[in-house]
């Protein structure tokens, strides 16, 4: 007798999962970030060194400098940027979505190191002498471009103006405002060329004892706000140097995404026409629980704020293929027991019982090699094996218990009882016990 019931149920089930996906599912897509090579951006990897020869590069002082350079991003205006450790003395920094990548390069590289020197470049005052975003434009009275800046202790920058004067006649009483001085400048040389490297060397006429101070350079108005930016960022704690870079334009991202999703439905359409063709009323079962485990995979990213590359989408279209072999392994072991003479039901438990060995086996081998890769990996392999893991043990969910749910509730309405061929089965295969 036929348990209506339980292909009630069945279909039930699919209508709630079209209800949940349908309406959805564009949105939890469009809520994944996008990788650099998905949207455009540009990638650095940079090697730290100690700003004195006889610092070493610490834990802490890593963890330092990513800092810096997290607070430098935030003046680009940069949403979720990537800035990861690598080894002992290199950071990868990732920003998706950066349009002008040449400001970006030099923000980020600049030590921003702002100091205050007489003419024997001597130091008088140091970039810790400024406070915190201190740094802002303005303009002069001839409204040319100017950067002011706020000293923590007014008196303090008195008294450092008021020994210019002490020691130095004209034209030599002089500060010099210099940004990242390296050992080896001189204002001496630098004041004889058209384009000093100091930012501007204004004579001391009186000790001026207040805490604002103008940077005045004949900046054009980008300069002036570069300049401020890089100074309310903070200086970095080591020099670091550019070791690799990768840049992706926004239009190139753009088109490289669209062949790839467009690649991806060809191949997940490919997948499902096979199951339809091969295993027939089971191939049916099988695309709906594919549909499911896409759906499931894209939630459980988006959960995770995963960020999605080329080799993430690559990854979940094998996610897909091992999704699929997890059915193809319970299915052929369904059809031998059918082959063997078992009723269907019999057939059915059988080989799903027979099949849950072999496709454990089969995932766990493959979670080693993503895990191995996601701890040894950088940049995209690490996106490349979190979705490979993802899809795997969701594959569990659907392909595994999903799929043999709703496969079961047909076999036990008994409707497909003495119907081998809709297994794929022809009679003419049964062998006669």
């Amino acid at each position: 007798m036929v348990k209506k019931s339980r292909i009630f149920i069945f279909f039930l089930i699919v209508i709630l999962l079209g209800a949940l996906i349908t309406p959805t599912v564009m949105n939890v897509a469009q809520g994944i970030k996008l990788g650099l090579d998905l949207q455009g951006g540009f990638e650095i990897l940079y090697e730290v060194e100690a700003a004195d020869d006889e610092e070493e590069i610490t834990e802490e002082t890593m963890q330092a400098t990513v800092s810096a350079l997290n607070q430098r991003v935030n003046v680009l205006g940069v949403s979720e940027p990537n800035i990861t450790i690598e080894g002992e003395n290199r950071i990868r920094v990732q920003l998706a979505g950066v349009e002008d990548q040449q400001t970006a390069r030099e923000l980020l590289a600049t030590e921003a190191d702002l100091s205050f020197r007489d003419v024997d470049d001597n130091e008088r005052l140091s970039g810790e002498d400024l406070e915190e975003n201190g740094a802002s434009v303005g303009f002069d009275q001839s409204n040319q471009p100017v950067v002011t800046v706020t000293l923590k202790d007014a008196n303090e920058f008195g008294e450092v103006t008021e020994n210019i004067i002490n020691e130095y006649s004209q034209p030599n009483n002089r500060l010099v405002i210099w940004l990242d001085y390296e050992e080896g400048d001189s204002f001496t040389e630098e004041v004889q060329k058209e384009d000093p490297k100091f930012l501007s060397a204004p004579m001391v006429s009186s000790p001026l004892y207040h805490k604002n101070i103008q940077i005045e350079g004949n900046f054009e108005l980008q300069e002036a706000e570069f300049l401020a930016e890089v100074l309310n960022s903070g200086s970095l704690p080591v020099e670091l140097t550019e070791v690799y870079s990768n840049a992706v334009g926004a239009s190139l991202g753009e088109d490289a995404m669209q062949k790839t999703i467009f690649a991806g439905f060809i191949g997940i359409g490919l997948i499902f026409l096979y199951m339809l063709i091969y295993y027939r009323f089971m191939g049916f079962v099988a695309c709906i629980s594919l549909s499911a485990y896409i759906y499931i995979v894209l939630v459980i990213f988006n959960w995770m704020e995963g960020v999605l590359t080329l080799p993430g989408i690559a990854a979940l279209v094998l996610g897909v293929g091992m999704a699929v072999d997890a059915n193809i392994i319970t299915y052929e072991r369904v059809k031998e027991e059918i082959r063997s003479g078992k009723t269907i039901m019999s057939a059915f438990k059988a080989g799903s019982r027979r099949s849950l060995s072999t496709i454990l086996d089969a995932n766990i081998t493959t979670l080693l090699a993503a895990g191995v890769l996601f701890y040894y990996g950088t940049s995209s392999v690490q996106g490349f094996a979190v979705m490979l893991i993802v899809s795997i043990l969701t594959s569990f969910l659907t392909s595994v218990y999903g799929s043999r749910l709703l496969l079961g509730l047909w076999v036990k309405s008994r409707i497909f009882n003495k119907k081998p061929q809709v297994f794929g089965v022809k009679e003419s295969e049964i062998s006669e016990l």
